[in-house]
């Protein structure tokens, strides 16, 4: 392993402000230092590692303020009434709220609906407004938005008109004889109550994609806090990864350890080791490792703040020296995320990324990840870039800004091959070029000739 600090911090993020300093009436981060708070968020660890670090947590009222900015001027810009919410973790970006959230992504129990004068109404939970009271920005909490068929059987249709003419009522009141109503996900029943009232439906998704697409300072620096205890949690891992235990024994402290920094959930559970490698995508089974062979994994965690820290390595099991087909993996996965980066600035369309991303060689073509680079905040977000090959098919342009976060990867194993090599940073685009927000070190063994 590189000799450098896994944990080291950009010299651009301020230190903590002693005025925000443990032990006061307010967390570094400026929410109520109660031991009994209803909202969820960092622990004493995470805030006590931030500290040594160096690390600056959001201020949460500015960045929640800053988000509803965001969906305001781009519902304004569509001269759009509102947009209506259920996806959590469109909620989650609008409200800050949170209750059960991978639970309420399948069942569409809560929804929030954003005017474009920025009044919030949040439908939440049967008995549930509580969860909410600590947020300013949310002027309303009612209950009824449910009206899938587990929660509403055969009344469904029922709810979803009683709902539906909430919303109209709501339009009314704040945007007149505006009916321009933007959606991210509805049930199907939902969806034809609104447009049998002459609502005009409108793209949610992209109206929260844009406007989730780039971050302020404090969302940046949420980020940063967010991927340093992801980071912790993975050294926890690596050291968990020896000859004779499960790839679930592994997978498994990297759960603990983001729980115990308040961390929130991982979307998968993408983790191989030896052949199961290659293809890429295997998830982690009771597999028992080996000593000399590749363990790789994706991160896909939502830490701290629902911030998501995508980050990718691949290491050796056991003392092991690498196969030289392990170091060549390794080195081509290595060039390939460390080129893409580099080329990153301001200005650059989509495809011009793509254009100026560099080749794998012809061999990992096949089995190459689907994107070249991806957005990333709350989850994986816009922009999806492509490499050359699916351009045509699947990709779409648009222009980096500063503020955007990108998790730049690369997985590289040929087809029938013995082993693969997944590597990937997550980055933010700046007023100049980009800066990379991962520390965690690569691997000395495997980058050697």
């Amino acid at each position: 392993m590189k000799s450098m600090n896994p944990f080291s911090v950009s010299s651009s993020n301020r230190k903590i402000d002693p005025s925000r300093r443990r032990g006061g009436q307010f967390k570094a981060d400026g929410s109520v230092n109660d031991n009994d708070r209803v909202e969820i968020g960092p622990t004493e660890l995470a805030f006590q590692e931030w500290e040594e670090l160096g690390l600056t947590p959001p201020n949460l009222a500015r960045m929640r303020e800053y988000r509803l900015q965001r969906i305001v001027k781009e519902l304004q810009k569509r001269d759009l009434a509102g947009v209506l919410l259920f996806d959590p973790l469109n909620i989650r970006y609008a409200t800050d709220s949170t209750n059960m959230q991978v639970w309420v992504t399948h069942n569409h129990a809560r929804a929030c609906f954003v005017s474009a004068s920025g009044h919030i109404i949040l439908w939440d939970f049967h008995n549930c407004d509580h969860l909410s009271a600590h947020l300013p920005l949310v002027k309303e909490v009612r209950g009824g938005a449910s009206f899938f068929y587990f929660e509403t059987g055969n009344r469904t249709d029922e709810h979803a008109a009683r709902f539906a003419s909430e919303i109209k009522s709501i339009l009314h009141e704040h945007a007149g004889e505006n009916k321009r109503l933007a959606i991210d996900k509805i049930e199907i029943a939902g969806f034809s109550k609104l447009t049998q009232l002459g609502i005009e439906i409108f793209d949610g998704q992209e109206v929260m994609e844009l406007a989730r697409a780039v971050k302020n300072e404090d969302e940046i620096n949420a980020m940063r806090c967010s991927i340093a205890s992801t980071e912790i949690a993975m050294k926890a891992m690596q050291e968990a990864t020896v000859p004779g235990v499960t790839e679930n024994d592994i997978w498994s402290v990297l759960h603990a350890e983001n729980i115990r920094r308040g961390g929130e959930w991982i979307e998968c559970r993408i983790l191989s080791s030896g052949p199961r490698t290659n293809p890429w995508f295997q998830e982690c089974g009771p597999r028992v490792v080996q000593e000399g062979e590749l363990l790789a994994f994706d991160t896909d965690l939502i830490g701290p703040y629902g911030i998501c820290a995508d980050l990718s390595r691949t290491w050796m099991i056991g003392d092991r020296e690498p196969t030289a087909e392990q170091k060549h993996l390794y080195r081509v996965a290595y060039d390939h995320i460390q080129h893409n980066m580099n080329i990153l600035k301001p200005g650059m369309t989509f495809r011009e990324v793509t254009e100026a991303g560099l080749l794998l060689p012809e061999e990992y073509r096949p089995q190459r990840y689907g994107v070249m680079m991806h957005g990333v905040g709350l989850c994986d977000e816009y922009p999806s870039i492509r490499y050359p090959e699916d351009l045509e098919c699947h990709g779409y342009d648009g222009v980096l800004e500063p503020g955007m976060a990108l998790c730049v990867e690369a997985y590289v194993g040929r087809v029938g091959g013995k082993d693969g090599v997944k590597l990937e940073d997550q980055v933010i685009i700046t007023e100049t070029g980009f800066e990379n927000l991962t520390n965690y070190p690569f691997e000395d063994s495997l980058l050697g000739d």
